[in-house]
């Protein structure tokens, strides 16, 4: 049984959708986005990060949201005090059929929201952890590292496969990705929307991020 998480969410609400920079919510809360191809699980693991059924939707159509959408986001630290920050759930890639470079996986103004948000502390990379890393996503993620984002890659749908199994998976998609093997924090979470695995751990590093 895992430990119960130093930092918990206690509200989780809507807050805005942006299609251009002039939508984007006022404020100064610190942003944690979520990023992945089209049906690895973001939805389920926004709303299973979140304890929020239905907060996060799933487009009826792989790839066609094309909208950044903002939640609002509450959580509680082990002393009773309280941290608040906006998750930023961003379009899925990969699907349509473009050029294969990773700039056109995105429209533009997700570029822009990479490339001009004071806000963003943190981009979470989904890959399904039951296949390597699609050419794809080996792009995005060399993109936002050679850009100087800060990210945490996640491999999801962890249940669907034995744990040795996920330890294999991840190291595949580690090397693949040509993940930096002397960073420390260069660590993949294994994480399953159905049965919380990972949950607490992704916490703890978006926990930390807000606190640096």
């Amino acid at each position: 049984m895992t430990e119960t998480a130093s930092f918990t969410i206690i509200n989780a609400s809507y807050a805005a959708t942006a299609v251009n920079a002039s939508q984007y919510p006022e404020g100064e809360l610190a942003e944690i986005a979520f990023i992945g191809r089209s049906n690895v699980g973001k939805s389920s693991l926004i709303n299973s990060l979140c304890r929020h059924n239905g907060l996060a939707r799933t487009s009826g159509t792989p790839g066609k949201t094309q909208t950044i959408n903002y939640f609002k986001i509450t959580g509680k630290l082990s002393d009773q005090s309280r941290l608040e920050f906006m998750l930023v759930d961003l379009p899925g890639y990969g699907y349509a059929k473009r050029a294969q470079t990773a700039r056109a996986t995105w429209s533009k103004f997700i570029e822009e929201y990479w490339l001009n948000s004071e806000r963003l502390k943190l981009v979470c990379q989904l890959i399904d952890v039951r296949h390597p890393p699609m050419e794809s996503d080996i792009n995005v993620y060399r993109w936002l590292i050679e850009h100087g984002l800060n990210v945490q890659v996640v491999a999801t749908k962890a249940d669907k496969i034995t744990r040795g199994r996920v330890a294999q998976h991840v190291q595949i998609i580690k090397k693949d990705i040509k993940m930096p093997a002397l960073n420390p924090d260069s660590q993949i979470i294994a994480y399953s929307a159905v049965n919380g695995t990972g949950r607490d751990e992704l916490l703890d590093v978006i926990r930390n991020i807000l606190l640096k």
